[in-house]
């Protein structure tokens, strides 16, 4: 995993540094959205291996998939990952662009699973509250998971917050254990 983000992140950062410049940020998101898609279809992946193909063959074959949802620099930017046979690189340069794109614009996306469902007020209370921690804009979605049997775990980026009952039973028995 480690060697594919080396390999994705010459490509993300100039991908973003490109749609920064040309103020394009969501347009570039949605345009790499499509085509980490289109390159994790199943089809894609053989036609893209064929031995028999150029490297322009498979931009094009790629780009046409794509239709005309991607502008001129995007397929530029697709037969450039063709002609350095890195188009598998695709879901990961996308990864890549969002977590650039979100540091850009001070965002998380905070993910709370609790055994019961959240209410709004609860909710925007917890979104202030982190919003301040973090010192970016939150962005919840909330899941439930009935097997926490109370309390939330709470996901951001690479924090991770336990505060559910089963997570603290288990740190109590890790503890009587030790």
């Amino acid at each position: 995993m480690a060697e594919l983000t080396t390999l994705a992140r010459p490509y993300a950062k100039a991908a973003f540094e490109y749609a920064l410049a040309a103020n394009q940020l969501q347009t570039w998101s949605e345009m790499l959205a499509l085509a980490a898609a289109v390159a994790q279809q199943d089809g894609i992946g053989e036609v893209l291996g064929s031995p028999g193909m150029t490297t322009e063959q498979k931009g094009s074959a790629f780009t046409d998939v794509c239709g005309d949802q991607l502008d001129d620099k995007a397929r530029n930017f697709v037969f450039v990952l063709a002609g350095n046979q890195r188009i598998a690189l695709l879901p990961e340069i996308r990864q890549l662009f969002e977590l650039m794109k979100a540091n850009q614009e001070k965002t998380i996306d905070v993910a709370v699973t609790t055994a019961f469902e959240l209410s709004d007020e609860l909710e925007t209370k917890l979104a202030e509250a982190l919003s301040a921690k973090l010192d970016r804009n939150v962005k919840v979605s909330r899941e439930l998971d009935k097997s926490l049997l109370g309390g939330a775990v709470i996901r951001a980026g690479d924090t991770l917050i336990d505060g559910s009952v089963r997570g603290r039973l288990a740190k109590l028995a890790e503890a009587m254990n030790s």
